[in-house]
Parts: structure tokens; C-alpha cells; sequence
């Protein structure tokens, strides 16, 4: 394979709003304006990533970020070149999916070329500080020609253009560079997810790029399908890229999107080494803000120089196709138990979701979750206020759909453990959060708590009878036994018994404040 003369980013901040604390650099309770451009310069220079995600899908994106950095950080970024030494990746919306974001694309990628002259300016050489861009939502790889395409020939073209005669755009307003960029799907959806391969291949083949940056989702898989779901997905994806990368003759590099509780991928600076084993052959991994903020400093640079320094960690296993049929069993069963479940508590979980405080300026969006057919129209929030609803109300979203282990064949139970290296270790984890004592309140409470977020008490029961099926199939399959076990854990569960109490009694300003120091004690908000 031929040598990819750039480095490859191992550790990519993103602007994800899970943290429960502020940086002190922050005015107010949001994130947002200059001081997400603070926030960037924090994640290179404090923290040591090696990229910044910047993401105008579902929110205002300060569309001036390269001459905000350098004019305010100029020294740093002498050293530092932006877009060699360390990274700026823009995400954008995919107008085929968020049609009312679609104007934002243009914006995004209009300002390329601007961002190219200024950091030529600064440099007083040629440099490109923005070359690639985060196309979410992929499921075809005509989403990536599009994109490709009309960059290269809207915008970079545009200096063709004839203004009057002879004259052209480039004569008038100076040439556009760079001529192209480089395209990463962000693959999100299972159907999508399970033929990563498909989608990707016939890009290679036409484009022929030197190298190919392939990013797997792992928020709103688990939010759409359950957390076993989610982690069987990443290694069938990791499995099938590196297969073709073997096939194709060019080096591939994965990216995940994970965030610090196992529902949202368990990277955090104590499972860093469970994390990596799990997660092995992947290159670049997301710092979402709950790392970023709701740890102690040092331990997040440790953690994010570690990661710096040993990702990739070994090499993909490779699903062999009769295990993948196999997968997908487990995955069909899993899933059906999960949103099952999920359809059920929706109204709940949205009510409580209600109470969780904004970390960012977002737009509003409705998760994948929302046009599944398999369960009808249930509209969910994204996935971070769905787990921090779930956690507050003592109910770990990790357990949810468990129950359907009891359903496994013997070949289907052998790969969910051989592919889910830290299945239990995750589940041991995930039990300190559980409550016992709310669930029994939220059964006893069912008519009260039913009219409160207005659905008939039978499918609300119905839910709850299903959490607890599953709760049991989790401590009799994994020998688990779940609850709080540690005095920090016991306090944790004081919390969120005081947060439902006051739920149920209807006070949402205490209601919220106890959601927050429960978020607090979990280290992020979910």
C-alpha cells in the first residue's frame, strides 16, 4: 500500500454537549459563540488533540474560525501549522437528509477557500487549512461523488467563471484553493452500517484517493438500536473496511464517535485500557466534552496523550461471513426487544429529556429512532439527553432489550461474547447506576406518573415490565448484581430517588437541580 504522506489524527474534539461542567472560560451555562473558538485552541493546545471537529449540522457555526485562531493565537499556530501539524475538519449537513439545513453546506464550503487565503497570509507560503469534510447520515456513495463534486465544481470551479469577455472570476477575486477536498462518510444507520463496504468501494474505485478517513457512529446506533447493537455494528463496519482495504490496496482509517459512559462507546480516562482492546484497529476516536470537562485536567491529557500514542491498537478482527449472519441474528433480536421497550417509555423519556440543561446553541433534531418503521413514529431527542433522561430516573440505558439473551442459540451467545470483548465488565459498570428503589416507585406510581406525561398507564406498565425483565436476564446470564455498591454510588442513588420525588411532586426547578448533581457524580450529563 502506498504511504500517506500526512499524519493521521488519533484523537478529534468534537463540540458533542454531554459534560455537566463549564470550562471557567465559559460566560453562562451554554457553549457557544468565541468561546467555542477558545474551546479549540483548549482542545490543541491544552489537551493535546490532534483535530478539531467543527460542526455546523443541527447548530450556528462560526464560519470565520481560521482568522479567529490565528488572530488570537498566532504564536501557537506558528508552531503549530493548521492543517499539518494539527487539524480543523469541517462536519456539514447532508442535504439529502436535513433539508432545511441545506444553505449551511454552501456556507461551509465556501468558506474553504477563504480559510486557505488567510492561512496562506499568515504562513506566507501555501497552506490549506481546511481539506475535509464530515458528510453525516451517508448511506449511498453518490452522497460522496455529490459532495466531492460539487465542491470541486461550484466552489473551486468558480474561478472559471466568465464575468465579460475574457475576464473570470480568478482574474477579478484571485484563484480557489484547494482544488478539491477530501469526503468522510459518516455512516450512522444499521442497514448503512451492516454494507459500510458497498458504500464506500465504488468511491474508491471512481475517485481513487490516496486514502480514505471512514467514520462509524456510535451514539445514535445505540439510541436507535440498544447498546449491543451499537458495538456489534462497529466491528462489523471495522471488520468489512479492513477487508477492503486489503482488496482495494489503500490504507483506510476508521474513525468512532464515542463518548464516556458505555451506552455512548465508555472512553474515559478509567477504561482507557478496556477501551482500546474493544475498539482495536480504530484510528481516530472523539473527545466529546464530558471528557473534555467533567474530568480532572490531568487525567484527560494523560488519557488523550495515551490515545495519542497507542491508536491504532492492533488490528480489527475479521468477521467471517458466516459469523456475520450469525451477527445479524443477534442484532435482529436485540433490536426488537430494545425498542420494544424504547416505543413504550418515549413519552416519559422525552418528558424527562425536558429537563436537561443545554450545553450548546443547537438547532432541534430528531433522531434516526424517529422514522423507524419497525416501531412506528416515535420521536426521540438526540441521544445524549435520552441517556441523561434514562440515568436520572435510576434506569440505565446499557440494560435495555437484555432480556433478549434468553433467546440466544449457543452460536449466537458464542459471537455476541467473542465480539463484545467488555460486554460484562460494561454491564458491571453501568449496574452501580441502576436504582432499585426508583424503579419500584416508578411501578408503584404508574397511574400518577402516566398522567403526569400524558399516555395511557397500560403501555407505560408494559414498559416498565419490560426493564425489569431485562434486569433480570442481565443478573442471571452475566452473574451481575446490580445496584449501587460503593458509598459514591449510594450517594448517586439518593440523588436520583430525590430527583423522581420531585418529578412525580411536579417541582422542575428541583427536579432539574437534583438531574444535575446525579449528571455531576456520573462524571457527564449522558
Amino acid at each position: 500500500m502506498d504511504s500517506v504522506d500526512r499524519k493521521i489524527p488519533r484523537t478529534m474534539s468534537t463540540q458533542h454537549p454531554d459534560n455537566v461542567s463549564l470550562p471557567n472560560w465559559v460566560n453562562g451555562d451554554v457553549i457557544q459563540g468565541d468561546a467555542e473558538i477558545d474551546e479549540a485552541f483548549f482542545a490543541y493546545n491544552v489537551l493535546g488533540c490532534m483535530e478539531v471537529m467543527w460542526d455546523s449540522e443541527g447548530k450556528d457555526v462560526d464560519t470565520h474560525v481560521v482568522r479567529k485562531l490565528l488572530s488570537k493565537y498566532g504564536e501557537f499556530f506558528r508552531e503549530k501549522v493548521l492543517g499539518e501539524d494539527v487539524y480543523l475538519t469541517y462536519r456539514v449537513p447532508n442535504p439529502k437528509v436535513e433539508v432545511t439545513e441545506r444553505k449551511i453546506l454552501l456556507e461551509s464550503l465556501v468558506n474553504i477557500p477563504v480559510a486557505h487565503d488567510i492561512a496562506s497570509t499568515f504562513y506566507k507560503r501555501e497552506v490549506s487549512p481546511i481539506f475535509e469534510v464530515i458528510l453525516p447520515f451517508t448511506t449511498t456513495s453518490n452522497e460522496l461523488f455529490w459532495l466531492l463534486r460539487y465542491y470541486e465544481k461550484t466552489i473551486a470551479g468558480a474561478e472559471n467563471v466568465e464575468l465579460n469577455g475574457s475576464v473570470k472570476v480568478a482574474d477579478w477575486i484571485g484563484a480557489f484553493k484547494p482544488k478539491s477536498i477530501e469526503v468522510i462518510p459518516l455512516i450512522e444507520d444499521m442497514e448503512s452500517i451492516l454494507r459500510t463496504d458497498q458504500i464506500v468501494e465504488p468511491y474508491l474505485r471512481v475517485v481513487k484517493p490516496k486514502y480514505l478517513r471512514v467514520f462509524i457512529a456510535r451514539s445514535d446506533p445505540a439510541l436507535n438500536y440498544g447498546l449491543v447493537c451499537a458495538v456489534i455494528l462497529c466491528k462489523i463496519a471495522f471488520s468489512k473496511l479492513k477487508q477492503l482495504e486489503e482488496a482495494a490496496g489503500l490504507r483506510i482509517y476508521p474513525i468512532v464517535g464515542v463518548g464516556t459512559m458505555p451506552f455512548r462507546g465508555h472512553l474515559s480516562p478509567d477504561n482507557i485500557d478496556h477501551f482500546i482492546k474493544e475498539y482495536a484497529g480504530v484510528c481516530t476516536v472523539t473527545i466529546q466534552s464530558a471528557l473534555k470537562y467533567d474530568y480532572p485536567l490531568e487525567s484527560v491529557k494523560e488519557a488523550i496523550k495515551f490515545l495519542n500514542e497507542k491508536i491504532p491498537y492492533g488490528e480489527p478482527t475479521v468477521v467471517e461471513p458466516y459469523e456475520i449472519e450469525v451477527l445479524k441474528s443477534v442484532l435482529a433480536k436485540f433490536m426488537a426487544k430494545y425498542q420494544e421497550v424504547v416505543e413504550r417509555l418515549a413519552p416519559l423519556i422525552n418528558h424527562v429529556a425536558g429537563l436537561v440543561p443545554q450545553r450548546r446553541a443547537r438547532k432541534l433534531h430528531i433522531g434516526l429512532f424517529g422514522y423507524s418503521r419497525s416501531v412506528g413514529k416515535v420521536s426521540l431527542p438526540r441521544a445524549i439527553p435520552f441517556a441523561a433522561a434514562l440515568y436520572s430516573l435510576g434506569i440505565p440505558p446499557e440494560f435495555i432489550g437484555f432480556r433478549a439473551v434468553n433467546d440466544l442459540n449457543e452460536a449466537e451467545w458464542d459471537a455476541l461474547n467473542k465480539y463484545y470483548i467488555n460486554l460484562k465488565h460494561d454491564l458491571e459498570f453501568a449496574g452501580g447506576f441502576l436504582s432499585w428503589r426508583n424503579l419500584d416507585m416508578l411501578k408503584d406510581m404508574c397511574r400518577l406518573l402516566a398522567k403526569i406525561v400524558g399516555v395511557g398507564e397500560g403501555d407505560l406498565h408494559l414498559g416498565l415490565v419490560g426493564v425489569f425483565e431485562d434486569l433480570e436476564a442481565v443478573e442471571q446470564n452475566f452473574s451481575i448484581n446490580l445496584g449501587p455498591r460503593s458509598l459514591t454510588q449510594h450517594r448517586y442513588e439518593n440523588m436520583v430517588n430525590d430527583f423522581l420525588i420531585a418529578f412525580l411532586e411536579q417541582d422542575s426547578q428541583d427536579a432539574q437541580k437534583c438531574l444535575v448533581e446525579a449528571a455531576r457524580i456520573r462524571r457527564c450529563l449522558g
